[in-house]
C-alpha cells in the first residue's frame, strides 16, 4: 500500500506520520511560567542532533485555536529548560500533563508532580525521572505551514540516577537503559515500554 501525502489534510498526515516514525523518544519539557511556577508537557517530535555543542531538538505545534503553546511562550521569554526522560512507570502522569490548561496554570501543581533542585542549574527536574537533560535555548526555527516551532537546546549537563549508571572496564560511563526503562511514543494513544535489550557490535 502506498500512502500519498499530497491527497491528505495535515491532520491526516500527522496521524500516519506518528504511526510510521516509530518508536519515538519523548521530551517531557519543564519550563518556567511567568508567575514562577512550572509548565510540564510531553513532545514526541524529539531527538539528539549534535555533539559539539551537545544539542537536542524538539518540535512544538500550535494550539487548536491557532495560538502558541505554553512551552513556546515560556521558552521565548526564558532560555533555560529541562528535558526529562520518562520511564514506563510514569506514563499515567505524563499522559495527564498533555492536557490543555489555561496559560499560567501549572501541570506540575495540577498533577502533584514532585520536582527536585539541580546543583549548578537554575531549573529543577522531575524528581523521579531517571534522566534529565539540563538545557539552554540555542536556536529557534519556524517550519511548515502552521508555524511549527523547532527548539534547539544546548545540553549544559545531564542528571542520571545513581542506579542507572556504571563505569566500564575502559573507564567510560555507561547509562543502563534497562534500569531507566524509557517510555517511547507510537501512534494515537499507543506507547511502548522497554522490551528486550539487543546488542550488535559495530563492524570495523
Amino acid at each position: 500500500m502506498l500512502i500519498d501525502f499530497s491527497t491528505m489534510k495535515p491532520a491526516e498526515a500527522y496521524f500516519i506520520m506518528t504511526q510510521s516514525v516509530i518508536p519515538r523518544p519523548i521530551a517531557w519539557v519543564l519550563s518556567e511560567n511567568d508567575g514562577g511556577d512550572y509548565n510540564l508537557a510531553p513532545f514526541s517530535y524529539f531527538n539528539a542532533v549534535a555533539s559539539d555543542p551537545p544539542t537536542i531538538v524538539f518540535s512544538v505545534g500550535m494550539q487548536q485555536d491557532g495560538g502558541a503553546k505554553d512551552t513556546t511562550i515560556n521558552l521565548g521569554k526564558r532560555p533555560r529548560f529541562t528535558v526529562n526522560i520518562a520511564s514506563v512507570e510514569q506514563l499515567p502522569v505524563l499522559n495527564q500533563t498533555s492536557a490543555t490548561l489555561p496559560y499560567g496554570e501549572s501541570e506540575v501543581d495540577a498533577n502533584a508532580v514532585k520536582l527536585a533542585k539541580v546543583e549548578g542549574f537554575d531549573m529543577p527536574r522531575v524528581a523521579d525521572s531517571k534522566i534529565a537533560l539540563l538545557c539552554e535555548r540555542y536556536h529557534v526555527q519556524k517550519v511548515g505551514n502552521r508555524d511549527q516551532m523547532l527548539f534547539f537546546g544546548e545540553i549544559k549537563s545531564v542528571y542520571v540516577a545513581d542506579d542507572c549508571v556504571e563505569t566500564t572496564d575502559k573507564g567510560r560511563l555507561r547509562i543502563l537503559a534497562e534500569q531507566v526503562r524509557p517510555l517511547a511514543r507510537l501512534g494515537a494513544g499507543e506507547y511502548a515500554g522497554f522490551g528486550e535489550l539487543l546488542f550488535a557490535k559495530r563492524p570495523a
